[in-house]
């Protein structure tokens, strides 16, 4: 898998080349948004930094999304939610702060890329684990056989996690598909309809709570 790094400082770049080719990645140095604008079509994933010497990330990541579907994970010192919820609204598929931890930007980059790869094959309408059963053209969830009421929330989380059975989805990726923003006061709201929606299911392990990150479907 060949991925571009778009980091500007030598010392974080260098580190994360290192650390990418040792973990079996064929990682390439950038160091301005330019050069990847320019050459992005020989990639499977960019890590993008925000701070480039010259072009703002967020515009880097604008124009990049006008022309491709890459894969991309900001990688930045920026922690604000402002930031953030731009990064993810501007077509970024995960944001991470630094400093990374590699483990965590290892699995966070696999997610990334599973995503994409589900994207690419064909929709499926029909998702069974166990004697759950959910039909996402019809809008119908049933256990058992037996349909069970969800509200429009409900289902639209069901939606989000079983397009990928057994990948983890963060809770930010959940708040800002579904209410179209990541940022805590939502958090709440995620909480109440996935404890319902747990509720109604009735099927204790069914939907995996991965602490401190988000949830998973199934195994």
């Amino acid at each position: 898998m060949r991925l571009a790094v778009v980091e500007d400082d030598d010392g974080v770049g260098d580190a994360l080349v290192e650390a990418l080719n040792a973990r079996g990645f064929q990682a390439e140095r950038k160091r301005r948004g330019a050069d990847l604008l320019v050459a992005h079509r020989g990639y499977d994933a960019v890590i993008l930094d925000l701070g480039l010497p010259d072009a703002d990330g967020l515009q880097v990541l604008r124009q990049l999304r006008e022309v491709s579907s890459v894969p991309v994970l900001i990688l930045t010192a920026r922690s604000d939610e402002r930031s953030i919820v731009r990064g993810l609204r501007g077509g970024a598929d995960d944001y991470l702060v630094k400093p990374p931890r590699i483990a965590e930007l290892m699995a966070r980059l696999e997610n990334v890329m599973r995503r994409a790869a589900a994207a690419a094959q064909p929709a499926r309408k029909e998702v069974v684990t166990g004697d759950v059963r959910v039909d996402l053209a019809a809008h119908v969830v049933e256990v058992a056989g037996r349909p069970i009421a969800l509200t429009q929330k409900e289902f639209e989380l069901v939606e989000a996690l079983v397009e990928r059975p057994g990948a983890a989805v963060s809770r930010q990726q959940l708040m800002d598909r579904i209410w179209g923003d990541a940022f805590v006061a939502v958090s709440r709201s995620l909480d109440v309809h996935m404890t319902g929606l747990r509720a109604k299911l009735d099927r204790p392990g069914l939907i995996t709570t991965i602490r401190g990150y988000g949830y998973r479907w199934g195994q």
